[in-house]
């Protein structure tokens, strides 16, 4: 099969790459030409250089393409630049849908979506068949991957063969949002944590690639897939992080501090372009928004077996 990625140089893009290239497909990624490409150091992927809205670029990367796998997205919380968001998330997701929905050799679309698109779900745990019914988004991020998230399933409506898989927490020990913050508890250096009741779904990084290669073979168009190990509450991730290095975990700083803190960063990193580590978003989620989900029909219909949540912790610590 000929494979075409975009987000390819990032984090699930890259490892999506090399596990194509692993099973002998052939690979075209498309790429700014601003992007960082050393995690695709080895590949064979041919590279196209574009935006995600470049429709030229779009138009010679799905040449004889058989199977497109569109991750390219603006995922942050926080301090955002809503209008860009807005550009990559959602009028770059419909330049791919455009474009795609005239590449007469694609047998299969998989767009990387997200757990988010179901809004909070109250603490309730919840499969494909979940309606939302949050009022409203809880950050740039949430409405314009739903308004995305809208485009695809009416792409798949109206006959474009687009499988959803939405994942939750995405972990790897290369991970760079959470690695980082697990690097300096290795070290001996993160004193401090918040949110220690947050639930958080867990993926690891290479079952999620897993279920995309899965869903690009047997899945039916249109359909949705929730793609989540298990779930854990930030404490008792930093618990069993705790049990398997010695490394004691972080002390829990108080609520109302961690909305104070929260309160006090915000408008000086949004006067200054600075993302702080608390903002009042972030507080949000770590306080007030819980999403959970079910990822049992991936397994049944598809056949996928994701690794543990306990052993997907354990790779993130490289072990």
């Amino acid at each position: 099969m000929k494979a075409l990625v975009t987000g390819a140089s990032g984090f699930t893009g890259s490892h999506l790459v090399k596990a194509l290239e692993q099973q002998g497909h052939q690979v075209v990624a498309l790429v700014r030409k601003t992007s960082d490409l050393s995690r695709l150091s080895g590949t064979q992927a041919q590279l196209i250089y574009g935006d995600i809205t470049d429709r030229a670029a779009l138009q010679t990367a799905i040449s004889g393409v058989d199977w497109l796998f569109h991750l390219a997205a603006y995922v942050e919380l926080g301090i955002v630049d809503a209008a860009k968001m807005q550009q990559i998330n959602v009028e770059g997701t419909r330049a791919v849908l455009e474009t795609a929905a005239q590449a007469p050799s694609l047998a299969k679309l998989v767009y990387c979506s997200t757990i988010g698109i179901y809004g909070d779900t109250a603490g309730q745990v919840i499969d494909e068949r979940f309606q939302r019914q949050q009022a409203g988004f809880s950050s740039a991020y949430d409405s314009t991957k739903y308004k995305a998230q809208q485009l695809v399933d009416q792409f798949a409506a109206a006959g474009l063969p687009a499988v959803s898989l939405m994942p939750s927490g995405i972990f790897g020990a290369d991970d760079p949002h959470f690695g980082p913050v697990l690097q300096a508890f290795l070290k001996g250096k993160l004193k401090v944590w918040a949110g220690g009741e947050r639930i958080t779904g867990i993926v690891h990084v290479d079952d999620l690639v897993a279920a995309m290669l899965l869903a690009a073979e047997k899945a039916s168009p249109g359909s949705h897939y929730i793609i989540s190990t298990g779930d854990m509450t930030t404490r008792a991730m930093f618990e069993f992080f705790s049990r398997e290095t010695g490394v004691a975990a972080p002390w829990e700083a108080p609520k109302p501090l961690v909305q104070l803190v929260g309160n006090l960063l915000d408008p000086i990193g949004r006067l200054s372009g600075w993302q702080p580590p608390i903002s009042r978003e972030r507080v949000h989620y770590l306080y007030e928004r819980c999403v959970r989900v079910d990822g049992s029909k991936a397994k049944t219909e598809l056949g996928w077996q994701p690794r543990s949540v306990e052993q997907t912790l354990r790779d993130s610590l490289g072990r």
